[in-house]
């Protein structure tokens, strides 16, 4: 049976209620906010993640949002009729394509945001990376093995870029005003070229520059799961590093933990990943005691 509308209400009430008192101790930390997948696709849910991000900065706290957008290019790069490849979950950029990425990164999926943060009663600004090279950027280097000859090569992933550099100073004008960024994972080149990068990656690199309190990353699953296919609610960076080894953690969650697992060790408080399609996901794990995601700690 599905919630009816009242029960929906009473629901989200007892959330806002259970959640108030913990989120205002962490007044004037910043969390940063990895937005992205079925969360971002799906209307009623963009209009919660709003909702939640403008009551985190009612009530002190700096939230910082940067999103992904991969289907919606794909979609673009589509109807322009303009082939793309993939390496190892990668999206080859050649000259042609990233005027695309850019275009719809921080053009349409930007101000879609900006839009949705506005109409909940926030005051949010759309940005990339390369506004005040707020992300200076390199090109992402990856090699492989020939199987036969056993010869490493380098792979040209084109104006594919990791972040180098984040410059915190625009952020922390932010951080003292009513302002809530929304950053599209656009970086700049020492050149002044475009490059494209990884939301996730940027995400943890301005979580860890920051020192923020939590980065937050919102996924299409539950979180973080065991050998048994059971949520893991809350795990060290040993007892990651241990599921690692064991193989236990696969596929696209190795390099959403990794980057987790990177920003922890430099600082960050504590990384969550998150099932974006749940209502209110973000007050549900990060504030009350009913944890829905995994949470990822240093630990003792």
């Amino acid at each position: 049976m599905t919630d009816t509308p009242e029960e929906e209400q009473l629901h989200t009430a007892r959330t806002l209620s259970e959640a108030l008192p913990y989120m205002r101790r962490f007044a004037g930390q910043t969390f940063v906010i990895k937005y992205g997948g079925h969360a971002m696709g799906n209307a009623e849910l963009a209009d919660n993640f709003a909702r939640d991000v403008v009551l985190m900065k009612q009530v002190g706290i700096n939230p910082v949002v940067v999103h992904g957008g991969g289907p919606q290019i794909g979609a673009m790069l589509d109807r322009l009729k303009i082939k793309s490849s993939f390496i190892d979950g990668l999206r080859v950029t050649d000259a042609a394509t990233v005027e695309i990425v850019e275009m719809v990164l921080s053009g349409s999926i930007n101000k879609a945001v900006v839009t949705a943060i506005n109409g909940a009663g926030g005051v949010a600004i759309g940005l990339s990376g390369k506004d005040g090279r707020l992300i200076e950027a390199r090109k992402l280097q990856r090699t492989t093995r020939d199987p036969d000859s056993n010869i490493e090569k380098v792979l040209d992933l084109g104006f594919v870029g990791e972040p180098e550099r984040i410059n915190p100073d625009l952020l922390q004008i932010f951080a003292k005003s009513d302002l809530i960024p929304v950053i599209a994972p656009i970086g700049v080149g020492a050149g002044g070229e475009t490059y494209n990068i990884n939301a996730d990656t940027v995400a943890g690199k301005i979580a860890a520059t920051l020192r923020a309190a939590k980065l937050v990353m919102l996924t299409d699953i539950a979180g973080v799961l065991d050998g048994d296919g059971a949520l893991i609610s809350k795990m060290t960076l040993d007892q990651a590093d241990v599921l690692q080894r064991r193989g236990v953690i696969k596929g696209g969650m190795i390099p959403k933990l990794e980057t987790c697992l990177s920003a922890v060790q430099q600082g960050v408080g504590a990384a969550h990943i998150l099932d974006g399609r749940l209502p209110h996901v973000l007050l549900l794990e990060a504030f009350t005691a009913a944890g829905v995601g995994t949470m990822i700690e240093a630990g003792g």
